[in-house]
């Protein structure tokens, strides 16, 4: 992930400040005898809210103000975005209350995508008793998981073979991101690293391996003669129920992208893949693709193969997931 633009606090709490001046100019603020600066919600249900402390220096919703409005000045967007834990709902409620006292109309396109809280097996975790998590440390323990339930499988050969340690990164970052991204952003979740590197669950790793079966029968299909130029065939028989599921599947992508981009909420998509490639190994199991004897049922049936690993792999990396070409 890259950031464009980074706004730090000792940049914007002066725009902040001045925001206050020209609230208490408007007398929409007032200054109390101490001199601190506050306004007065009681109309929108909410409480007094602070905004200069008496020694003049700027609280977090001060920041916040000089934020919004720089962000406007620099890039006049349709839309404000604050992607903030849902403990901080009622923060982002007084922010534009406040901007729309002062006469910021833009102030309705503010919208806080909160999300939920991410537990651990052991308990919630408390920075104030020491109870957190250090993200390097959880990365470090999936890539261990990942190494672990592999060799549990018996499919490595030299686990120290950087191929190996590269697909371990991408076993564990994909198993993290997805278990995470699966729920719906709004709701608390529960984050087991054991659950979520399982190779045949509802987890990342799944679908991972799902597009490196796919292109494993590709490959074999093209050492067998079958090479890929779109694998064209004429639809002339009957397309058995398996098929048809994940042909609609395949015709549904573009709205299911477009649903979460709507709903903001990446865990449309996120299912989405899982159900594609849960559909698709109940396909691989039940109907013979290179053991079919009609060599046009064969490639309708590769390209079906092919495009649903396009969808998969296409999918994933919308979700910031890769996925190996083999496994």
């Amino acid at each position: 992930m890259d950031f464009d633009q980074i706004y730090y606090e000792s940049g914007t709490y002066l725009l902040g400040k001045e925001l206050v001046s020209e609230g208490l100019k408007k007398k929409v603020f007032y200054k109390k005898d101490d001199g601190s600066v506050w306004v007065d919600l009681k109309d929108f249900k909410l409480d007094e809210k602070l905004l200069l402390r008496p020694d003049g220096t700027s609280v977090y919703i001060t920041q916040d103000l000089g934020t919004a409005q720089m962000r406007i000045d620099q890039y006049m967007p349709g839309q404000l975005l604050y992607v903030v834990g849902n403990e901080q709902i009622y923060h982002f409620d007084v922010l534009k209350i406040i901007l729309k006292l002062l006469g910021r109309d833009w102030a309705d396109e503010i919208l806080h995508v909160s999300y939920g809280m991410v537990e651990l097996p052991q308990g919630k975790m408390k920075s104030r008793e020491g109870t957190v998590v250090d993200a390097d440390d959880l990365m470090d323990e999936m890539y261990e998981t990942a190494k672990k339930t592999t060799s549990e499988l018996g499919k490595l050969d030299n686990p120290d073979d950087l191929e190996w340690k590269d697909l371990f990164e991408m076993l564990g970052m994909g198993a993290l991101k997805y278990f995470i991204l699966r729920v719906d952003p709004k709701k608390n979740m529960l984050f087991n690293p054991e659950e979520s590197i399982d190779f045949n669950g509802h987890t990342g790793p799944f679908i991972q391996y799902t597009h490196a079966r796919i292109r494993s029968l590709l490959g074999k299909a093209e050492s067998r003669g079958f090479k890929s130029t779109g694998f064209k065939a004429d639809i002339s028989f009957h397309i058995l129920p398996k098929e048809r599921q994940i042909l609609k599947l395949l015709y549904d992508f573009p709205a299911v992208v477009s649903e979460a981009g709507t709903n903001l909420s990446p865990a449309v998509v996120a299912n989405y893949c899982y159900d594609l490639a849960r559909e698709y190994n109940q396909f691989y199991q039940e109907i013979p693709v290179l053991r079919e004897p009609d060599a046009n049922k064969i490639r309708f049936r590769l390209a079906l193969s092919e495009f649903a690993g396009n969808v998969l792999k296409r999918g994933m990396g919308l979700l910031g997931i890769q996925v190996p070409e083999k496994m």
